[in-house]
């Protein structure tokens, strides 16, 4: 259970909330909804206790299980296996268990009776803490997650930031907590888990609280509504499903401005009033009391929500470069004995609209990571045509510093760009005033987008690399992506499993991973973009 009184949550000068007090207890299914930039991350890390509240407590009763944006936990040498299982303190039973039984088989006596006994006790605690039962759910998890055994069989240090997102989220629904936080648990699902995962909430006996730009999964798992308003400073709750919300909030936002016309008219009549007795001297305390009245009538009133605003993103005038400003040939890539894809040959034209599919695991977020100069491939090797000029968002955010500031990261997006010019663009994409100056670790992943995509727009590139560009973001913002993307002029490779974003871009050719097969687009392939 978690119980918060008072919480305030301060991020340097700007208050994120105050003054706000909410349970949740055992079958409260919570959605946390609010624009990007509202605190909702933040709001998730203090009720973790990944941060300090400002002011005000939380408390809480049993085991949490806390899904970040971006999971950096455990041990990289670790089997992704043994994370899950460690969830319920089996991983390491399971390993000493391997560990005893082969040294069993030692023709040193001392040592084959000590691992007999060893494996005794390791097995009774095996047993006690749910044994092969346990381990067949976690089994099943992590298969409705898209982990297959090679994958549980890697250590964390060899998969991509989606798998090792999927890890964790089947670590944290196998632990048994009585409380789940979950902060976007769809981003690198397919269609297959997003459906599974629906009802695996829908059924979980404990509470949760889930930020998610999945419509679906809200309006099918909640019971309860927390709206983060960023203007009003307050956690509005709503103790209702998704749909009676959304009826709710609507009549409450037309009573609000039903009651602040009505008001601000009384108000205009008693000020109007007020100046006419006001030029009588006999008359001037009156005068004085209408306009005292007035003040308090407006100042009683509660706020009309103001129109959220929404970052204005289009990507950048490509600078002039050759026909073919990128080239790849014989790429692959493999980590240890497992191959994630070998001879993959590309060419990007000038302007040209290339779409990535493939199922989870098959190595389109390491392709981009390759053709961006991140990572180096195994085998081959990236031809930049002339006046290639790379922009690269990472759906892990890598490209961004969380050491500098966002305004230091801006200015090193393009060398010539001069501090004005940069406040001016993050201005456009919701970060103003001090805002610049905020360590860029601290954003939530939505800001993180955000200013990820900003860095592109300054940086002039004609070949743009978009790994799950739409991840993270609320629907107004995510439709300003999609109409920049449907206007950008320079070359753009994609990987994304919103059919929107593939249907915006309108790609003329499909690269299918891991095999590295090239066609022509045509609408047979849709069908598989929530699959990849």
């Amino acid at each position: 259970m978690l119980s918060v009184t008072d919480l305030a949550i301060r991020v340097g000068a700007r208050t994120l909330m105050e003054d706000v007090s909410f349970r949740v207890g055992a079958g409260d299914k919570v959605g946390l909804v609010g624009r990007n930039g509202a605190g909702k991350t933040t709001l998730t890390k203090v009720l973790s206790g990944e941060l300090q509240p400002s002011g005000g407590a939380v408390q809480r009763t049993g085991e949490l299980g806390y899904l970040p944006q971006d999971p950096r936990s455990g041990d990289p040498e670790e089997l992704a296996r043994t994370r899950i299982l460690n969830a319920r303190g089996l991983g390491s039973l399971v390993l000493g268990m391997q560990q005893s039984s082969m040294e069993m088989a030692s023709s040193d006596a001392k040592v084959s009776e000590a691992a007999m006994k060893k494996y005794g006790n390791l097995t009774e605690r095996f047993d006690a803490l749910g044994g092969y039962a346990a381990e067949a759910e976690a089994a099943s998890i992590a298969s409705n997650l898209s982990l297959p055994d090679r994958i549980l069989d890697q250590p964390l240090k060899t998969l991509s930031g989606g798998q090792r997102r999927r890890i964790e989220l089947a670590r944290i629904l196998f632990s048994d907590a009585e409380t789940l936080i979950l902060d976007e648990p769809t981003n690198h699902l397919d269609a297959d888990s997003v459906v599974w995962l629906r009802e695996f909430l829908k059924s979980y006996n404990g509470g949760f609280i889930v930020i998610s730009h999945d419509i679906e999964l809200v309006g099918e798992t909640v019971n309860r509504v927390f709206y983060l308003d960023a203007n009003r400073q307050v956690i509005d709750v709503y103790n209702m499903n998704w749909r009676n919300y959304l009826k709710q909030r609507e009549a409450d936002e037309e009573r609000r401005k039903k009651e602040r016309v009505n008001v601000e008219k009384k108000a205009t009549q008693l000020q109007m009033q007020a100046a006419r007795f006001g030029a009588k001297a006999s008359k001037a305390a009156a005068a004085h009391q209408m306009v005292a009245r007035a003040e308090k009538m407006l100042s009683g009133l509660e706020e009309v929500r103001a129109v959220d605003r929404v970052a204005k993103l289009r990507f950048p005038t490509p600078v002039a470069c050759g026909r073919t400003p990128l080239m790849a040939s014989n790429l692959s890539k493999s980590y240890g004995s497992l191959e994630i894809f070998t001879a993959v040959d590309l060419a990007i034209d000038r302007g040209s609209k290339v779409v990535v599919l493939g199922l989870n695991g098959a190595g389109k977020t390491t392709l981009l990571r390759i053709l961006g100069g991140v990572d180096k491939p195994d085998t081959g090797q990236i031809e930049p045509g002339h006046g290639l000029r790379i922009g690269y968002y990472a759906q892990e955010h890598e490209t961004i510093d969380v050491k500098r500031s966002v305004l230091e990261n801006m200015v090193s997006a393009s060398p010539n760009l001069t501090e004005t010019e940069a406040r001016r663009v993050l201005g456009s994409f919701l970060f103003t005033g001090d805002d610049s100056h905020k360590p860029a670790g601290v954003l939530s992943g939505g800001e993180k987008t955000r200013l990820a995509l900003a860095m592109i727009v300054v940086s002039g590139a004609n070949v743009l690399l978009l790994d799950e560009p739409t991840n993270n973001l609320d629907p107004a913002s995510r439709e300003e992506i999609l109409d920049a993307l449907a206007h950008y002029e320079g070359a753009v490779v994609l990987v994304s499993h919103d059919e929107g974003a593939v249907e915006a871009l309108n790609p003329e050719r499909v690269l299918i991973l891991p095999d590295g097969v090239e066609d022509h687009w045509n609408k047979d392939y849709a069908d598989l973009i929530s699959l990849a």
